[in-house]
């Protein structure tokens, strides 16, 4: 028995098309954004998914970056080549008893013609070490798959062909192909990263025996702060991680040197803001208030010292708060509130 229902609905203005897929053996609900045009809803987005998705909507930089950090400066990827697809890969999972809601939706993913085929190739942005990235890539590639599926099922009942018990049991035919799914993590944190690169390297010690048999998951992974190893073709590429891996360092002079007075993109500026936790930067960027990189430097290093001077307050505070002052006799000497003493002091 198999059934398809279709709901929208409304969501933090946004609609939402859920659709069910009933079978017999497995339920998987999935759900596509629909742009509501017909309310005239706009609303500013400045989260580190927007900034990425706007940065790596050009496929002559997602080609770049894939060609060179996954398959080694071969010309893999063409750009020409490239389609954006539905990000939303969403589902429910239920076998018999189990039951596991996943809700997810990928940065950026898009498709590629390679052959008679094609691949689908997806970014994923990590600002923070994950000690289970390989796992997330894992479950992030099989609702992937999962979605493919569930549209293959669809056809499958649609078409009014024989199909055989295996086939009709399965919901697909036995020659029937799922396309590779290929994803990228970009870590962008300063920290340097400590976490595991494959399944294997999140599971217990296993015997030889064990060892040999079991299925790994490799998971693909760029580094910014050690991404001078990689050479991108793309001079955006290029130059957003190289900002970002100098401003990380400290090296302000070579930026200038190199980079001062040459005009910066609002979406590249916006992005080098994302991944150095400049605010002020993303802002000024979105609202076209800088163009070159001698004057997105020169807001980084007020934003700098404003940062020193907020944290050499904190520490004031702290130190009176320690010293038993009152909160009221705090305020006044700092000219500040109370509620600001009380987040700091809560910050500990």
């Amino acid at each position: 028995m198999e059934d398809v229902k279709e709901w929208d609905l409304w969501k933090h203005n946004r609609k939402i098309r859920l659709s069910v897929l009933l079978m017999s053996d497995i339920i998987i609900v999935t759900r596509e954004s629909v742009i509501a045009e017909e309310r005239g809803i706009y609303v500013e987005h400045t989260k580190a998914d927007i900034i990425f998705k706007d940065f790596w909507r050009n496929n002559e930089r997602f080609a770049d970056l894939f060609n060179v950090v996954v398959f080694g400066g071969k010309e893999v990827i063409k750009p020409e080549t490239l389609h954006e697809m539905d990000t939303d890969v969403s589902g429910v999972i239920q076998l018999k008893d189990y039951k596991e809601t996943l809700s997810r939706t990928r940065d950026v993913i898009k498709k590629t013609a390679y052959g008679v085929e094609f691949v689908v190739l997806g970014i994923e942005s990590q600002q923070h070490i994950h000690y289970a990235m390989p796992l997330r890539h894992m479950v992030y590639d099989a609702m992937s798959y999962l979605k493919e599926y569930r549209e293959i099922t669809r056809k499958y009942k649609e078409s009014p062909e024989k199909k055989t018990e295996d086939e009709f049991l399965s919901k697909m035919r036995k020659d029937d192909r799922l396309h590779p799914v290929i994803t990228l993590t970009v870590y962008y944190g300063e920290k340097q990263w400590d976490g595991p690169y494959c399944l294997k390297d999140m599971i217990v010690e296993m015997p030889e025996e064990i060892a040999a048999i079991f299925s790994d998951y490799k998971m693909n992974l760029l580094e910014v702060r050690d991404s001078d190893r990689y050479v991108f073709n793309n001079t955006d590429v290029q130059s957003v991680f190289e900002i970002t891996r100098e401003i990380f360092a400290g090296h302000f002079e070579k930026i200038q040197e190199k980079y001062g007075n040459k005009e910066m993109g609002s979406d590249l500026l916006t992005l080098v803001g994302q991944m150095t936790g400049s605010k002020e930067l993303i802002r000024m960027s979105r609202n076209m208030e800088v163009n070159s990189m001698c004057e997105a430097l020169e807001k980084l290093k007020e934003e700098g010292e404003q940062k020193g001077r907020e944290k050499e307050r904190e520490a004031v505070i702290l130190t009176m708060l320690q010293n038993n002052y009152p909160i009221s006799e705090i305020c006044k000497l700092l000219n500040i509130s109370e509620e600001e003493v009380l987040e700091i002091r809560d910050k500990e």
